[in-house]
């Protein structure tokens, strides 16, 4: 009898769909997830605490960017494989799901399909190992995730763009290295920007008393005349 209490039948025989590679995918992962976070997510959730220590774990598992090609640091893996690896993230916690899927497909994705070389180089390798760890940054204190009343803007300066506004309920934001921000330009059309800690006038607290997602990190993200680099 098998000890897992949380592994269904498979009335619908969906794993006969599966190849043997993504079988053996799931398995390691929720294999990993057994043994590494498991033991530890219940206090976490409890205390509020994101387990930063399991971030190149989730590397290795191939949880960050696993569609990501391999000559940028990723597995070369199909959208499927993706699936099954955030199924068992989710099926332990929802908080460490959230942390890889933002890393993966609302980070690494953008940077992948409509970034230049240089950025794909700089970024995508240590985002896929889990030594840099990025956020998104889309929804506002005023108007949500609604990308029409955004209020985050830029303006060119000719070798640089001048940020300014907030976000805030960013998932990884406090811990990130990078983030993918979203912003209006002078004509009210809505660009992504590449923002590194460090910079200038950028900053991002923590944010407290969460009810749900506990073990995720969640923060704002704070631009107060940030000079972004033209890339």
């Amino acid at each position: 009898m098998s000890t897992d209490r949380f592994e269904a039948h498979d009335y619908y025989l969906m794993d006969e769909l599966l190849t043997e590679e993504q079988k053996l995918i799931r398995e390691a992962a929720r294999a990993w997830v057994k043994k590494e976070v498991s033991p530890i997510i219940e206090d976490c959730f409890e205390t509020c605490k994101f387990p930063e220590h399991l971030l190149p774990g989730l590397g290795e598992i191939g949880a960050f960017g696993p569609y990501i090609p391999v000559e940028y640091g990723g597995a070369g893996l199909d959208q499927i494989s993706y699936g099954l690896l955030m199924q068992e993230l989710e099926r332990c916690d929802s908080g460490l799901r959230s942390t890889a899927s933002v890393q993966s497909s609302l980070v690494m994705y953008p940077i992948w399909k409509y970034g230049n070389e240089e950025q794909k180089n700089k970024y995508l390798p240590k985002l896929a190992t889990g030594e840099w760890l990025g956020c998104f940054g889309l929804t506002e204190p005023d108007y949500g995730s609604n990308p029409g009343g955004m209020i985050t803007n830029f303006k060119d300066m000719g070798d640089h763009y001048l940020l300014n506004g907030s976000k805030m309920w960013i998932s990884n934001s406090p811990i990130s290295q990078v983030a993918v921000v979203w912003a209006k330009d002078e004509a009210g059309r809505i660009h992504g920007l590449i923002v590194e800690k460090g910079m200038e006038g950028f900053t991002a607290p923590e944010m407290h008393g969460k009810h749900s997602l506990r073990a995720s990190i969640t923060g704002e993200l704070i631009f107060d005349n940030v000079k972004v680099p033209k890339e």
